[in-house]
C-alpha cells in the first residue's frame, strides 16, 4: 500500500533580484508501509528541501503530495502539526537532543502532547524504548554524557517512541564515524522495520543507501532511480615473503 506519494512536485525560492531558483523540479516518488528507501545526492542537490516537504515541514510550489491517500496541499497548519506529530518520527544529523535533560526525558519528550494512556505512561514507555536501542541503562545520563553513536540511539528512541507510520532520518550518521555509523543505520532500519514503519533515509554516504529496498539519486534537483551500488572493493593482502628471500 502506498502510503508517501509526491506527484510532479517543484520546489522553487525567490532571489532578492526577483528571479527564482529551483531546488526540487518534477520529482515523484512512492513509499510504501514497511519500505526503506533512501535518496542519495550531493550537498545542495535538495536532499534536506525533499524531506521538509515529506515531513510537512513545508510545502510544494508545484504538484502533489499524497500522504496514505490524502492530498495535503490544502492542509490547515494546525492539521499539518497534528499530523507531524502523530505519523512522523525524525532522526538528525546533529541529534536535537535536548542538552539539560537525561536520555529518558529526551525519549519521553514527544509524549507530553500525546493523550490519556500514552501520557500517562510516558515514562514507562521511553525506559522501554531505550531498552530497545540497547540504553536500558543509560537512561538518567544527561546527553553530553553520551558518546556520538548513544546520543542517536537517543535520537531514533525518541523517532519511535509514538509509533510513527514514517520514520524520515537526515543525515543520520553524518556526525559519526565509519564503524558506529553502520552499527547506528542497521539499529534504525530493523527497529523501523519491526515496527512496521515507513523509512526514507537522505544520504551522501552509498554504504548507508545499501540497506535501503529501493534507492535514488536526487541530482540538481531531479530525483531517478539510483542502480544497485557496487560492492565496496576489497584489496587483498599481499602473499607472505618466504623467509629463504627474507634471509638468503
Amino acid at each position: 500500500m502506498t502510503l508517501l506519494a509526491l506527484r510532479g512536485i517543484s520546489r522553487e525560492v525567490g532571489l532578492p533580484d526577483g528571479g527564482v531558483l529551483p531546488i526540487l523540479t518534477g520529482v515523484d516518488l512512492d513509499v510504501a508501509a514497511g519500505e526503506h528507501v533512501a535518496i542519495v545526492g550531493r550537498s545542495g542537490s535538495g536532499k534536506s528541501t525533499l524531506l521538509n516537504l515529506l515531513g510537512l515541514l513545508d510545502t510544494p510550489t508545484d504538484g502533489e503530495y499524497l500522504l496514505d491517500g490524502e492530498p495535503t496541499g490544502a492542509l490547515r497548519a494546525r492539521r499539518r502539526a497534528r499530523l507531524r506529530g502523530e505519523v512522523f518520527g525524525f532522526v538528525f544529523q546533529q541529534f536535537n537532543l535536548l542538552p539539560r535533560r537525561t536520555a529518558e526525558e529526551n525519549v519521553a519528550a514527544p509524549l507530553l502532547y500525546a493523550r490519556g494512556r500514552d501520557y500517562l505512561r510516558r515514562r514507562r514507555t521511553a525506559r522501554e524504548m531505550l531498552d530497545r536501542v540497547g540504553l536500558g541503562t543509560r537512561g538518567d545520563t544527561v546527553p553530553e554524557k553520551l558518546s556520538g553513536g548513544e546520543q542517536q540511539r537517543v535520537a531514533i528512541a525518541r523517532a519511535l517512541v509514538r509509533s510513527p507510520r514514517v520514520v524520515l532520518a537526515d543525515e543520520p550518521t553524518g556526525a559519526l564515524d565509519v564503524e558506529t555509523g553502520a552499527q547506528v543505520m542497521a539499529l534504525l532500519a530493523s527497529a523501523a522495520a519491526e515496527g512496521g514503519a515507513a523509512l526514507v533515509t537522505i544520504t551522501h554516504d552509498l554504504n548507508v543507501a545499501r540497506l535501503a529496498d529501493r534507492r535514488y539519486r536526487l541530482d540538481a534537483g531531479r530525483l531517478a532511480p539510483l542502480a544497485d551500488p557496487a560492492p565496496t572493493p576489497v584489496v587483498p593482502a599481499p602473499a607472505p615473503v618466504p623467509l629463504a628471500e627474507v634471509h638468503p
